[in-house]
Formats: structure tokens, sequence, C-alpha cells
């Protein structure tokens, strides 16, 4: 009687036995046991992935607030609301409901603000955290398909901004949505048609505010979720990549548990994000549509800019000269057209190289330690090329305003744009080479000969030389754990026999592009143990 007394006093909390409650059809416990203690590695650069996931969830959070009180209807009607400069004035409903919710809805114009600030700064992190998985490597076996939704998330991301972008109706927005619709209008044959399906008859038409708000809230967003799950479960999956250092091996994770040390480090940074474009969105004001006025087709605005991601389509339009050709009764604008068609090209150049390089190099294995950038010159040269390929055009797509601060002309501007397309790429690259083998050769020095000191000694002979330092362990470690790939050799063509072996095109192509990657002059040898050796005995050079 007493034991079951003591049973009864002895009852689990509440919340124990909701867990194990849970526990028993989810299995709980042996899930957070294999994963809450899991390890990341803690380095600066993996918080811009972060920042990527946190400006997302601060948009979420902001666009379904905003959706409470927008109207997404073409539907004219006349303000009376408390903007006394538009008293009277016939607008759509969507522009009506956007000024509401700047000057009548408590909060309102701040959450638009941070609404458009995060997506601006969402792209943008997008753009830095994708450049620094290139530029280390961290694309390669076995996330090459992580990073291809990576890319989407990016491509995604900017048509979703495009479509928010045009749903209040202003004057801007709808010159934006003007030049879709005349690049849309370029494409042979279905062009008409596709404009005609997507705006609902001629445009502007009647339906597109209600159509793009669907895409914006419920479609794209749905998707996004989606790959983005999809991209943390298998970062989740795989393990966090890191540096080369000591200790740190491709079978291992150094770095700080899930639970508790790395959530609450993430939890603060969130808010830290979140506060950071709350206070920018507070001081700097975007989109002031009040001041431009509802969308009229017959209006434009000067200086009408899109936001600063879709600049690249933009300048490739503006760049391009205005060629036609009438074939048939019907016209071919290829000044709109041929841009249309390098915008994926550009955009999707960058999101093949990694099955590129993997196919040139031949290497199948698994790498979970990333590169240093200037020990892959060539990866390395063609990411800044990509980068300054997409400069040239933003440019471009701004050449108004260039030419307007600057006091230049617009036409020296957009033939800059035309020929920097071609040149400013090459240049890039070249340079970036150089750097990149420049600062081989300097890690190479500092292996063998150690850490300049600064101090000057003067030999019993009388010549004067600098002290220098041996570095540590873990530096020679960090300086020297690179691999160096050798190029691909055909091989001979003939065997012993006589007998010719056909060669296929590809395999040509294959070998010629691996000694562009790492024959000699494309990368400089590491430092071996025999030379550090020679060198730390005294008879090498000072």
């Amino acid at each position: 009687m007493s034991t079951a007394t003591d049973n009864k006093a002895r009852k689990a909390p509440a919340g124990e036995r909701v867990a194990d409650w849970a526990d028993g059809r989810l299995g709980i416990y042996s899930l957070a046991k294999a994963n809450m203690r899991k390890i990341f590695p803690d380095h600066w650069s993996f918080m811009l992935g972060e920042i990527c996931l946190y400006s997302f969830i601060i948009i979420i959070l902001t666009g379904v607030y905003l959706t409470l009180f927008f109207h997404p209807s073409m539907n004219e009607v006349e303000y009376h609301g408390s903007y006394v400069p538009m008293q009277g004035v016939l607008m759509s409903e969507a522009f009506a409901s956007t000024l509401d919710i700047s000057f009548d809805v408590r909060g309102g114009l701040l959450i638009r603000q941070i609404h458009h600030w995060a997506a601006l700064i969402f792209v943008a992190a997008m753009i830095v955290h994708m450049m620094r998985v290139f530029f280390t490597g961290a694309f390669r076996k076995p996330r090459e398909v992580n990073w291809i939704f990576g890319f989407l998330l990016l491509v995604l991301g900017m048509f979703t901004g495009f479509t928010g972008y045009s749903l209040p109706d202003d004057l801007l927005s709808g010159t934006g949505v003007r030049f879709m619709q005349g690049a849309i209008l370029s494409v042979p044959v279905v062009g008409t048609y596709l404009s005609m399906f997507l705006f609902g008859g001629e445009f502007p038409g009647g339906d597109f505010v209600a159509r793009f708000y669907s895409v914006h809230i419920l479609l794209l967003p749905g998707i996004m979720m989606g790959l983005l799950v999809a991209h943390l479960i298998l970062v989740f999956y795989h393990k966090h990549t890191q540096y080369a250092g000591p200790g740190k091996t491709n079978n291992n994770v150094v770095g700080m548990p899930l639970l508790p040390v790395y959530m609450a480090k993430a939890g603060g940074f969130f808010f830290l994000v979140f506060g950071v474009i709350a206070v920018v969105a507070g001081v700097a004001s975007i989109n002031p549509i009040w001041a431009l006025g509802p969308y009229r087709p017959d209006h434009v605005s000067t200086g009408a800019q899109p936001d600063w991601y879709m600049g690249m389509p933009e300048g490739l339009i503006r760049a391009m000269p205005g060629w036609e050709i009438n074939l048939w009764g019907h016209t071919l604008v290829l000044g709109v057209f041929i841009p249309l068609l390098l915008f994926p090209l550009v955009l999707g150049a960058i999101a093949v190289w990694p099955f590129i390089e993997s196919w040139v190099t031949g290497d199948k294995r698994e790498h979970h330690i990333l590169d240093r950038p200037r020990n892959v010159p060539t990866r390395t040269a063609f990411g800044v090329a990509w980068i300054a390929e997409y400069i040239v055009l933003l440019i471009g797509g701004g050449n108004d305003m260039f030419a307007q601060y600057f006091h230049l002309s617009i036409n020296s501007i957009t033939w800059f744009v035309r020929i920097g397309f071609f040149v400013v790429p090459v240049l890039a690259f070249i340079v970036t080479k150089r750097i990149c083998l420049g600062l081989q050769r300097r890690d190479h020095d500092k292996v063998l000969h150690g850490r300049e000191t600064g101090i000057i000694k003067r030999l019993p002979h009388g010549e004067f030389v600098e002290v220098h330092e041996p570095l540590p362990q873990g530096k020679l470690h960090t300086l020297t754990a690179h691999e160096q790939y050798k190029p691909i050799e055909i091989g001979p063509t003939v065997d012993e026999n006589g007998v010719e072996r056909k060669v296929k095109a590809t395999e040509k192509l294959r070998a010629k592009l691996s000694k562009g990657f790492y024959a000699e002059g494309n990368q400089i040898p590491k430092p071996t143990v025999e030379e550090y050796k020679e060198i730390q005995s005294g008879h090498g050079h000072h």
C-alpha cells in the first residue's frame, strides 16, 4: 500500500509525460540525442548564410503583417486618405491601400520599409554567401546539389523581390513592369501570347497586380521555403565544412555543439540582424510611393531605377544596340531578345561551375576541408571575373544616374559597358590570377624562411640580414594543407604496335582545360619537407 502511495507521489511532471508520449510515437529522444549535440565550426564567414536565413524570416514575418492591409486590386478609386497632396487623385486600390499602410496603419510604414530593406539584404547576403562557398570550394562533392538549391534560392529571391516591388502599382514599379513586358514581347512567335496571358489582355490590363500578389505571397515563397528546408537538411546531413587547421580532417568537425552554445549565439545574432535592419528602415527611406504617384502607362518618372539585383538585366538591355530584323512581315527585336538570352547565361555560369571543375579534375572524393582562395587561382579568378561582369552590367543599368552625378556623357558610359562586357572580366581574371600566384609565392617563402621580425642583424663578415622567426606548427599546417592537382594527360595516341588510338574531342578538351587550371605557371609548387629541413638546418638562404 505504501509502495503504491510512493509511486503516486513520484509521478512525473506534465511536461515530461508529454515528452514521453511524443517519444513513444515520434522517437524524439533518439533524434535529439543524435542531433542536438552536433558540432558546428566557428568562423565569421559562416554567419553570411545565417544573415540570409534571418533576413528571410524577417521578410515572412513583416509580409504576413502587410497582407492584412493590402488590397491587390487594380479597380480605380478616388483617394481620400490622410496624405493631403494625393486627395482626390484617381488610383488603383493597390496604390491606395499602400498609402493607407504608410500613413494610417500603426507602424505600417516602418513594417513596409523593414520588409523592403530585408529583401534587399536577403539577396545581397545570398550573393556574398554563395561567393564565400564558391571561393572556398565548399560546393564540391557531396554538396553539388546543395549548391544548386542555393542558386535556385538566389534566382527565386530576385523574382520574388521583383513581384513584390511591383505590387504598389506606383509610377516607378509600373515602369519596371512595362520593362519586363517589353522583354517578353521580344520573344519570337510566342512573346505576344505570353504577354496577353500574364496581363490578361493588353498591357497593363486589370489583373496583373492580383496575379503578381498570388505569385509573391504564395507560389514563390512556398517553393523557396521548400528549398530552404532542403538546403538546411543537407547542411545537417553532410556536416559543416571547416577551414584547414591542426586536428581538422575530412572525417571530423572541430567546433561548438548545436545546444546550448551554437543556438544561443544564433539566437543573439538573429536579433542583431533584426535590429540592424529595423534601424536602417527607420532612418533610410526606401520606395516613397507618395512622391512618385500612381502608375499611368503614358508617364515615366525621371531616373527610374530598379532594385539593385535587377540592374543586371536592365544593364544588358540598355547597353545593347537597338538592332531589329524584319522577316516575313514580323519584326525580331534583337536589341531586347539577345539580352534576354544573355541574362540566364551570365547568371547560370556560376551555377554549373562545380560540375565543370569536377569533370576537369576527375576528382570524385568527398571534401569537407575548405580551400584558401589563393591556392586555387583559376577558380578564384573566374569568380572575380563574374563579379566584375555583374558590376559592369549594374553600371549599365544606371547609366543615366552615373552620367548625371559624375557629369559624364551617357553615350560614353554605354560604350564603356559594351566594351567592358567583354574586356573587364578578362582583365579581372588575369589580374586576380597573378595576385593569387603572388600570394602563393609569399606563403612558400613564409614556410621555408619563417616570419619577418623586422630585426636587422649584422653578420661577422659585415652583411646585414633580417632575422626570421620560424612559424608555429599550426600555421605551417594551414599554409601547406591544400592539395595540388596535376594536369590530366591524354597519353600516347599510338600504341607499341603502331596502331593509332582515337581520342575523343571531349577528352582533348578536358586535357586542355586541365592544363589551363593546373599546369606549370598556374600554381606554385608547395615546399617539400627536404627544402624545409635544409633551410631550418642553416644551409639555405637567410
